[in-house]
């Protein structure tokens, strides 16, 4: 990867997770599994993989989250308005990233199973385009899935996003500029929402 120009990471962590905590789990992204907290394997994934810098978004139990990742070499970012929904989270990120950053892979901090091979496909799959796409998706079976690497051409577009809309929003806007990435990699569809999820993976 040249010097000049870099693929981040970001960590969306700043959500309540209602429907784990709504079944008694507490905060998910803190939940044991493996013997690490949920939010760490995809930190560590993220860590593991060639991109730079790796930001996670705290806003929810900020403090508790932000301890789980203690000495990890990444960047918290504070989002004050995560209640507001996805979108703020989002803006934070962008917001937050160096001038040369060409590109960002947005990871959910509730999806366990995303590898650091996975994430430097997508990294690899947008640097070899001889035009930049302006989003990398990846898909299995047909079906899309995260994360997603955004190009630097959605970074203003995602200034007007408001509520819940994330990326996806901005993708199906600008579909005949996205490289859907195929993969044999079925973590790419696994989320984790319920108690009944968690143990699944367990």
């Amino acid at each position: 990867m040249s010097e000049d120009k870099t693929i981040a990471a970001a960590i969306l962590a700043a959500g309540q997770g209602r429907r784990f905590a709504a079944t008694g789990g507490g905060n998910k992204l803190l939940a044991s599994l493996r013997g690490r907290p949920l939010i760490r394997h995809v930190t560590e994934a993220a860590l593991a993989a060639p991109v730079h810098p790796v930001l996670v978004v705290t806003g929810h139990d900020a403090e508790t989250v932000e301890e789980t990742l203690e000495g990890l070499p990444l960047t918290f970012v504070r989002n004050g308005d995560h209640a507001m929904g996805l979108a703020t989270s989002l803006q934070s990120v962008v917001s937050s990233l160096p001038d040369q950053v060409e590109g960002v892979v947005v990871l959910l901090g509730d999806m366990p199973l995303v590898s650091a091979p996975l994430i430097a496909g997508l990294v690899e799959a947008f640097q070899t385009q001889p035009v930049k796409p302006a989003a990398v998706v990846p898909v299995h079976q047909g079906r899309w899935g995260n994360p997603v690497l955004l190009g630097r051409a959605l970074f203003g577009a995602i200034g007007h996003l408001e509520g819940d809309r994330g990326a996806r929003t901005l993708i199906e806007a600008v579909r005949d500029h996205v490289l859907e990435w195929n993969t044999a990699d079925a973590g790419i569809l696994f989320d984790i929402d319920t108690e009944a999820g968690l143990e699944s993976v367990r």
